[in-house]
């Protein structure tokens, strides 16, 4: 069994963003040398999240204007009697997921033929990272 750690790092620029890294997980899954197995993919902030679906600019939009619905920035929190300002983000990222195990199949990540992974920041504008942990034979 072959185990790869890598790590992607992001400085954001704005307080929400979208980003494709199908390219840059496929690129450590064949440096992981695994030919059959999984690729967990995991934000590594409690404001970020990991998903799939397809790279479509109207639908990346959709999901920030439905994200907005559910959980709207501004509101009076609770968590923001701590301090914080970004409850909305917490909220944001426990919809969209914080990570997803993708298949490998012949040394490659078997996506369905729409499927892109991405980055999603909900309180961006500073370093965050991605775990990437390969795991096969």
């Amino acid at each position: 069994m072959l185990v790869h750690t890598d790590y992607l790092l992001f400085n954001t620029k704005q307080r929400q963003e979208f980003i494709r890294i199908t390219d840059e997980v496929a690129a450590i899954v064949k440096k992981s040398g695994v030919k059959e197995g999984t690729a967990l993919v995991s934000a590594m902030h409690i404001t970020s999240g990991v998903y799939v679906n397809d790279w479509e600019d109207g639908l990346i939009h959709d999901f920030q204007v439905w994200l907005e619905k559910l959980a709207p920035s501004g509101l009076d929190y609770r968590h923001h009697q701590t301090g914080e300002d970004n409850a909305d983000a917490h909220l944001k990222r426990t919809i969209m997921g914080h990570q997803v195990v993708l298949p490998i199949t012949n040394g490659a990540l078997d996506l369905g033929p729409w499927e892109q992974v991405f980055y999603a920041e909900f309180d961006g504008q500073r370093k965050k990272r991605v775990v990437v942990k390969v795991i096969g034979v």
